[in-house]
């Protein structure tokens, strides 16, 4: 294990740049990403005891985020919740705007792909337990802003809001960090040698 301080660690590719290293690739991995969370946000499941639903966006953005880097991860998730401020209806069941119970979510997506990418971009998307500590770290951030967002809004104590903004969603998150955390390094075992530098 290398001495050298996570933060002066070197930087190594990320899947991203094996598909791409063009400014205008970029440009289209970073929209494809944000679309990409759009889809997976319409996948969703009604949970008792909150408002907020059970979607398939918070798997899209800890692969976007470990797949695409810090920048572009970051990128593509704040022009997801940009564009769904602005109107486009990508947000769980079509929405958009704001002001919905969801919203604390998605201002949690970028912070996570903040965590996430910077996270891939030391290799911790390249081995299953590392990625998984990885995928858990960004998704407890999506977890810790939408439970605040949720208490703001319908005024909770730390309890409810603990109860109704992370508790009913820890089994279907566990099983989206496995995913991700099987796809990411069985990604780059099948990217060949570049992915050994």
């Amino acid at each position: 294990m290398s001495s050298v301080p996570f933060a002066l660690s070197p930087r190594r590719p990320v899947l991203g740049d094996l598909v791409t290293s063009s400014r205008t690739g970029a440009v289209v991995l970073t929209v494809s990403g944000a679309a990409l969370i759009g889809l997976l946000a319409q996948v969703a499941v009604p949970l008792p005891g909150t408002p907020v639903p059970l979607t398939g966006q918070t798997l899209g953005v800890l692969l976007v985020a470990a797949a695409l880097g810090l920048r572009r991860g970051v990128a593509a998730t704040a022009l997801y919740g940009a564009a769904g401020i602005a109107g486009v209806p990508w947000f769980t069941g079509a929405a958009s705007g704001w002001s919905g119970m969801s919203f604390g979510y998605v201002l949690g997506f970028v912070v996570a792909a903040v965590v996430a990418g910077a996270l891939a971009e030391r290799g911790w998307d390249r081995a299953p337990g590392r990625a998984m500590a990885a995928m858990a770290l960004a998704n407890a951030v999506i977890l810790l802003c939408g439970s605040a967002w949720l208490a703001a809004l319908l005024r909770l104590d730390l309890w409810q809001a603990i109860q109704m903004g992370v508790l009913p969603f820890l089994a279907g998150d566990a099983v989206k960090i496995a995913l991700a955390a099987a796809l990411l390094p069985a990604a780059w075992r099948l990217s060949g040698s570049r992915a050994r530098r």
